[in-house]
């Protein structure tokens, strides 16, 4: 247990050893913002918009690094936090445009609601001839896009891929007013496994899913959680659908959850694979191929019917050794389990493969 006062009300923090001031913070339903920071991360103390008054410090120092301390008395909100947290926004507005109308991330950009809060429309540093702000659009990925002028350098996608993804597929390159986070090889060569965890931690606009652009805005979708469909894992993702045209507007996942088999993490197909649920070609009703060899559509009772006669016909006539089964990995091993105690015990053979071995 520790005592500290908050903003002049005090606060009993439990299992509070090691806590910082942003954890403190927010345990209680207080707000500091950040950009750099996330829960699931390691903090870094990059960005320095958490920066916090102590009092006896003679410094201001960062949230999400510093720990608490018995008797600690904070100002998250004084005029010296806010006045220090309005000249970091205002300098990382050199190196970001202010094009918010045309933003993918209008209305979830951090930036935007950190600027907001402290009545920031612009930088007074912003000069002619800026060298951070010049670079083209970088669409060679086939599934997100790069705009390094919005990036504002607060490292969220380096760490989260070292961290969660273990690939280090990205790094800061180059110094100063150049620096830029780029792969850490070519594309060609690159380690990443387009795992979009990157695009989803982005405070801004610097990363953006080409699948979603035009399909709703951040305020217009509701999410849906389900689970993954492409393998057996069980990697549960969240489904943003936009209320309107009540169509999908793309996948993300959720790293704050600590009930999830996946944890926030998701593989390619899985966060960008999902466009096959509008596909024109997608199977919709059980088909039973007739005697000239042309599908045609059955209800669910007809379809079992046929499976059930045609299974024991050939059972009957051909042995139960004619018939084989193929089980997927797509399946929870429940199903396959089933499949298998199906195979043996009701149609009596042992012709059972499964397509994880290939």
């Amino acid at each position: 247990m520790m005592n500290i006062i908050i903003n002049g009300k005090p606060f009993e923090i439990e299992g509070a050893s090691g806590m910082t001031i942003m954890e403190a913070a927010r345990s209680k339903g207080i707000r500091i913002p950040y950009l750099c920071n996330m829960p699931f991360l390691k903090p870094v103390g990059a960005c320095r918009i958490c920066l916090v008054e102590i009092e006896g410090n003679p410094k201001l120092l960062p949230a999400c690094t510093t720990p608490i301390t018995n008797g600690m008395v904070i100002y998250t909100d004084s005029e010296r936090v806010r006045s220090a947290r309005r000249a970091v926004i205002e300098l990382l507005l050199i190196r970001h445009p202010l094009k918010c109308f045309s933003c993918p991330s209008n209305g979830k950009c951090e930036l935007q609601d950190a600027a907001y809060e402290l009545g920031i429309e612009s930088s007074p540093f912003t000069e002619d001839g800026d060298e951070c702000n010049k670079f083209t659009l970088d669409d060679n990925n086939p599934f997100y896009e790069r705009d390094l002028n919005k990036c504002i350098l607060c490292g969220r996608c380096i760490r989260v891929c070292r961290e969660k993804a273990q690939i280090h597929a990205i790094d800061f390159q180059n110094r100063g007013i150049s620096t830029a986070v780029q792969p850490a090889r070519t594309l060609e060569n690159s380690d990443c496994v387009f795992c979009g965890q990157c695009v989803e931690v982005c405070p801004v606009g610097a990363l953006s899913e080409k699948a979603s652009k035009g399909r709703g805005r951040p305020w217009e979708l509701h999410t849906v959680k389900t689970v993954c469909s492409y393998c057996g894992v069980g990697c549960a993702l969240e489904i943003k659908v936009n209320s309107k045209t009540r169509r999908i507007a793309n996948v993300t996942t959720n790293h704050g959850s600590n009930i999830t088999q996946n944890k926030g993490r998701s593989c390619v197909k899985g966060r960008f694979a999902w466009q096959f649920i509008e596909s024109p070609e997608r199977v919709t009703k059980p088909l039973i191929r007739g005697e000239n060899g042309v599908f045609r559509e059955a209800s669910w009772e007809e379809a079992y019917g046929y499976i059930a006669d045609s299974m024991n016909r050939i059972r009957s006539e051909y042995s139960p050794d004619s018939i084989g089964f193929f089980s997927s990995a797509r399946c929870t091993n429940e199903e396959n389990y089933l499949l298998q105690k199906f195979a043996r015990q009701v149609i009596g053979t042992n012709n059972i493969d499964h397509c994880a071995h290939l």
